[in-house]
């Protein structure tokens, strides 16, 4: 058969398989991120049916995606938020990085594996995953949440830690020392620096160059634009979501609530393509070996995640209830942790990394939008049976179940910036 042909049933067979089962997570009220995942793996290496012709279209759907997925993410807030938000979560910054790297550094050592693999491991546990969790407070309705933009402070700190961390785990991965990796260090720190500058002092002029009355035009414009500058921050060793998310905030009013519209079942086909892109890349036979310690792994950084969020957020002044969600939210791992164990592999430096990383970043990017959806819930059920037993319920607050059950005032979801 002619490959454009195999092509074309192949990559329409995946569609069709996405669209069923998104179906299916919705009539669950459940996020199809899972389900996505679990097709992967079924469709790729060692899976029950690997695909061929389609796979490099595939793999490009996927790097847009991700870049979709933060743009549309940049979008729900101005440059001001950003900086300001910045400015007050980079305790919380610093906290992230040292609840979250520290457990993977560790592992690595009891492992045997030495200190270059423990700071690649580390960097594996400590980045969370801003395309799952962008998909995932979409799905839940969550991006005006009062809760969000801790979230969104907290990711944005992180990939613009990458900027750092990334230049030198490549330089010690190659023997080089930091010092060889340093102008490559500067060079990321001044585009992503660059950017942000642009964004907040000149958004409007950006805006008013974009602005168009033609749906045509402006949905052109956007995303050439957006994978423009995410294509030239990467080439600087700058991450593409880093740039996406930066053109995201550089919008604003009318423009960003047309490229809204227009882009939102683009972000939600190429996002769905990126899940499963990332299940086609993991031979199901490795999982096994590794999969103790990183379950073990997975569960120690899950709670210290959701100890950074709760923090987060109260540092900010957020009720009870948004705490948790902000903790819950941000457990996923993805995108740059298997690009970070990838470059370890690719080195040589330890051969079961691969597997492991693999592993756990596939339990916790399944794990994570259930943390997202029941942590609160649960939590709140917790505490309000403790509460009960601490003193008894007055008179007319008791409910069909015996369970007193307070009163909480959340007032967490606020409308959408203009």
């Amino acid at each position: 058969m002619h490959s454009s042909a195999v092509f074309l049933i192949e990559f329409g067979a995946v569609i069709l398989g996405l669209g069923l089962l998104g179906r299916l997570a919705g009539r669950f009220q459940f996020s199809p991120i899972p389900l996505y995942l679990l097709a992967g793996l079924a469709f790729g290496e060692g899976g029950l049916l690997p695909l061929g012709a389609s796979e490099e279209f595939v793999a490009t759907g996927a790097e847009i995606g991700v870049i979709l997925l933060l743009l549309m993410l940049g979008l729900e807030y101005s440059a001001s938020d950003l900086v300001s938000n910045l400015k007050t979560q980079y305790p919380a910054g610093l906290v992230d990085a040292v609840l979250n790297a520290l457990p993977g550094a560790i592992m690595a050592l009891l492992l045997g594996w030495g200190p270059v693999a423990a700071v690649v491991l580390a960097g594996v546990t400590w980045i969370s995953s801003s395309g799952v969790i962008a998909k995932v407070l979409g799905d839940l309705g969550r991006l005006g949440n009062r809760e969000t933009p801790v979230i969104l402070s907290i990711l944005v700190l992180e990939d613009l830690a990458m900027a750092v961390y990334l230049p030198i785990v490549t330089a010690l991965l190659a023997g080089a020392g930091l010092a060889a990796g340093s102008v490559t260090l500067a060079i990321a720190l001044g585009v992503a620096g660059l950017v942000l500058f642009l964004a907040v002092r000149y958004g409007r002029l950006i805006s008013r160059f974009v602005s168009s009355d033609d749906p045509e035009k402006l949905l052109l414009v956007v995303l050439g634009l957006t994978l423009l500058v995410a294509g030239i921050a990467q080439q600087l060793q700058v991450s593409a979501a880093v740039g996406a998310f930066l053109v995201g905030i550089a919008l604003s009013g009318e423009v960003a609530e047309g490229t809204h519209i227009l882009l939102s079942p683009l972000r939600d086909l190429f996002a769905a393509v990126f899940f499963v892109f990332f299940g086609l890349h993991t031979d199901p036979a490795s999982i096994p070996p590794v999969l103790l310690p990183a379950m073990v792994l997975a569960v120690i950084t899950a709670g210290t995640k959701i100890t950074t969020g709760y923090w987060a957020a109260r540092r900010a002044g957020i009720s009870t209830r948004g705490r948790w969600r902000a903790g819950g939210t941000l457990v996923a791992r993805g995108e740059f942790s298997i690009v970070i164990a990838g470059l370890a592999v690719t080195a040589g430096i330890e051969p079961s990394l691969g597997p492991l990383a693999t592993a756990y970043v596939l339990i916790l990017v399944v794990l994570g939008p259930l943390t997202a959806r029941w942590t609160e819930p649960i939590a709140r059920q917790v505490t309000d049976r403790l509460a009960a037993r601490r003193r008894p319920a007055p008179a007319g607050a008791v409910e069909s179940d015996g369970v007193a059950r307070e009163t909480v005032d959340d007032s967490d979801a606020v409308g959408r910036r203009s």
